[in-house]
């Protein structure tokens, strides 16, 4: 694939289109995201729910498209939040909430090992084409640590660099990242293609 083709991507979160920039791939937002009704997401799986979206928001758009769902499975708890992640603590909650229910049900647990995974669908008018898979271990700490990324970065600790993803620069987050590694793996697919 060409360095300068584009690439669109289905989402309406700033900080995943921000990570998303630091590959360096020409990716830009679905122009009239927010005017299109918003795709079914009722998968039970990440995998399901990227391709629900990636499929939908294809339609909408010329040339390649890519959705993600991505989110946090804390062993703990059986691997929730899981799909979840975004609507833990409810369908308009946001991240503050999200990690505050976080912390309450984890509260008298020792085991506080999770993992960040990213699933990332490409389609292309309608058509699946291919998922990418990324994940990060780490662990999730009793109390927030850094004002950086987004969601619950504050809350996991990445042990390779002794903090959380909320406290390591955005550049040096996305080369251990669950997304970041979903969309390289995603881009070298392309490439060899291209």
């Amino acid at each position: 694939m060409n360095e300068n083709a584009r690439l669109w991507c289905a989402t309406t979160n700033a900080g995943k289109l921000r990570e998303f920039r630091l590959a360096g791939a020409n990716v830009e937002a679905v122009p009239a995201m927010r005017d299109i009704p918003p795709s079914p997401e009722d998968g039970a799986t990440f995998e399901e729910n990227a391709e629900q979206k990636a499929i939908y928001y294809s339609r909408f758009t010329e040339g390649l498209l890519f959705a993600d769902d991505s989110g946090l499975e804390v062993d703990a708890l059986g691997g929730a939040p899981g799909v979840y992640s975004a609507r833990y603590a409810g369908e308009h909650a946001n991240d503050a909430a999200n990690n505050a229910l976080l912390l309450e049900r984890l509260k008298n647990q020792d085991d506080r090992r999770a993992r960040f995974v990213c699933v990332i669908a490409l389609a292309q008018s309608g058509q699946m084409i291919r998922t990418f898979r990324g994940t990060v271990e780490g662990e999730i700490l009793t109390a927030p640590r850094g004002t950086g990324g987004f969601g619950y970065d504050p809350l996991f600790f990445y042990p390779p660099f002794s903090q959380t993803l909320g406290e390591i620069p955005a550049e040096n987050k996305f080369a251990v990242s669950h997304r970041g590694e979903a969309l390289r793996e995603m881009l070298t697919w392309l490439s060899v293609r291209a």
